[in-house]
């Protein structure tokens, strides 16, 4: 059993920062790949960007430059900086994880991003 908690959504204003925070419980959180997703208002969730164990990223085009993945093994930690921030970037932001077989998922964080 693997419990993700997200943390540091809120409200920002165009052009401005967050970053988010997703602790796992997992006791061997270092082997695992860790990944954001996002999930507007009446949409599909997407894919935001992926950090394997090697370090190895992966970002959707739409914030490519942008948002920064990493992980810290030693807080069983996984970040998500997010700069330059758009009000297309409104969503609720998931962290998920893939555990023998079983995907895993946080209970969410909003982001609004304000014009």
């Amino acid at each position: 059993q693997v419990q993700l908690v997200e943390s540091g959504g809120g409200l920002v204003q165009a052009g401005g920062s967050l970053r988010l925070s997703c602790v796992s419980s997992g006791s061997i959180f270092s082997i695992y790949a860790m990944g954001w997703y996002r999930q507007a208002p009446g949409k599909q969730r997407e894919l935001v960007a992926t950090i394997a164990s090697t370090g190895r990223t992966n970002y959707a085009d739409s914030v490519k430059g942008r948002f920064t993945i990493s992980r810290d093994n030693a807080k069983n930690t996984v970040y998500l900086q997010m700069n330059s921030l758009k009000p297309e970037d409104t969503a609720a932001y998931y962290c998920t994880t893939t555990v023998a077989g079983r995907q895993y998922w946080g209970k969410g964080t909003l982001v609004t991003v304000s014009s």
